[in-house]
């Protein structure tokens, strides 16, 4: 497998130099193609500072971030804020609309569209066939459980219903890289296990590369391997192999124990 995101000596800090935070503290890894990879730690440990670095949501404050080979940050001092500086922001723009595919916590649906027109509304973006988008967005909403709310506004569904649009929207157009974050912290267990078992389909089936940042063990348990972080830092790293996901599972409670994580199995 050739590598799809590589991270080096990413940090990030907020505030100023009198009052500096620092989210995330030197962190390197690789993500492969093909690979299903959870990051796990405890409230405040940098997990969500880390993924919307990757998604070019925020940016570091120094490091380098590479995915398909595409420099999206990098650099460090003046060169840093010359490439900041230079990105064209439509260049951004391009790179997540035709690769990644987001799973927000706060769903960011559109209160003025109905949930059928918000996933439509993401696929509009990439084709103008009009029997293509019925039939994918069709399918996926089946796939979802939501297929008899699509002439629902999102003010007339449940929390839980609006995840799984928000879902649906990030998978609509097959993206070879998502991203979400805490995708089933608004899903009751049976919702929750439909949208990673669809994970699972599209990481298995169509080769999707999936990073998601869950405090949830049993959600954790669907990845195949997992990098827990400690104060904006990895500390330990668990790989599935030929484990069931009930050991699995298992392990990464385990983990959870040692660090204080939250990590609820229903």
């Amino acid at each position: 497998m050739s590598g799809k995101i590589r991270v080096c000596d990413i940090e990030k800090y907020y505030g100023n130099k009198n009052n500096l935070t620092k989210a995330v503290n030197r962190i390197s890894f690789q993500v492969q193609n093909g690979e299903f990879v959870g990051i796990m730690g405890a409230s405040g440990s940098g997990k969500t500072t880390l993924l919307n670095c990757i998604s070019t949501i925020d940016r570091p404050t120094s490091g380098s971030i590479r995915v398909d080979g595409e420099e999206l940050t990098g650099l460090r001092g003046r060169a840093l804020t010359r490439f900041r500086r230079e990105l064209p922001d439509k260049k951004l723009a391009d790179f997540r609309k035709d690769h990644l595919g987001f799973v927000f916590q706060d769903f960011n649906l559109l209160d003025t569209l109905t949930l059928k027109e918000n996933i439509v509304l993401a696929m509009a973006l990439h084709t103008n066939s009009r029997k293509k988008i019925e039939e994918q967005v069709s399918a996926v909403m089946k796939r979802l459980g939501i297929y008899e709310l699509r002439n629902r506004f999102p003010y007339e569904v449940s929390g839980g219903q609006k995840q799984r649009c928000a879902c649906a929207r990030a998978l609509i157009n097959r993206p070879d890289l998502i991203l979400a974050d805490e995708p089933t912290g608004a899903l009751d267990s049976r919702s929750a296990q439909m949208l990673l078992e669809t994970f699972t389909a599209m990481n298995d089936e169509m080769g999707a590369t999936i990073l998601m940042v869950t405090h949830d063990a049993f959600s954790a348990s669907y990845c195949s391997r997992i990098l827990f972080l400690k104060d904006g830092g990895i500390f330990h790293e668990l790989v599935r192999g030929a484990e069931s996901r009930r050991e699995f599972l298992n392990e990464i409670l385990d983990v959870l124990s040692l660090t204080g994580g939250e990590g609820a199995c229903e």
